[in-house]
């Protein structure tokens, strides 16, 4: 009697375990779906800058570079700043933000830390060395 106490108890508690480890994954697939951004076409971004009001166009590379040229309306946060920056300047979370920098590898990488610090509509679209559109 006394051991059939025992394996319900052990099973009831083996159930337990098993429930928050399922449990456990899908929070951690839910948390790592909602840490991403969304690479998008440098015409996607155009279009989304020409339809829409609320939105920031991020550049990531240089000072340097950004005096040289940039996107018209672009705010300049070097992507080796971001995340000691973004949370000051980029104050709403919900915001679109659409980033670039020369070639398109700083602005993935400074994308992600975005996405990771909870910016939840971060688009990135390259580099503006292939931008087709106006400059200044």
């Amino acid at each position: 009697m006394y051991i059939i106490m025992i394996k319900r108890r052990l099973l009831s508690i083996i159930g337990a375990l098993v429930l928050l480890f399922v449990l456990s994954a899908c929070a951690m697939e839910e948390q790592s779906f909602a840490n991403e951004y969304k690479q998008i076409s440098q015409k996607e971004a155009k279009e989304i800058m020409d339809s829409e009001k609320e939105y920031v166009i991020l550049d990531v590379r240089t000072e340097e570079e950004f005096a040289e040229k940039h996107i018209p309306g672009a705010v300049l946060i070097p992507h080796d700043e971001i995340e000691s920056r973004a949370e000051k300047e980029l104050l709403d979370k919900e915001k679109i933000i659409l980033v670039y920098c020369r070639s398109g590898n700083r602005s993935k990488v400074a994308s992600q830390i975005l996405a990771d610090l909870g910016y939840s509509a971060v688009f990135e679209f390259g580099g503006i060395n292939d931008w087709p559109y106006e400059t200044e």
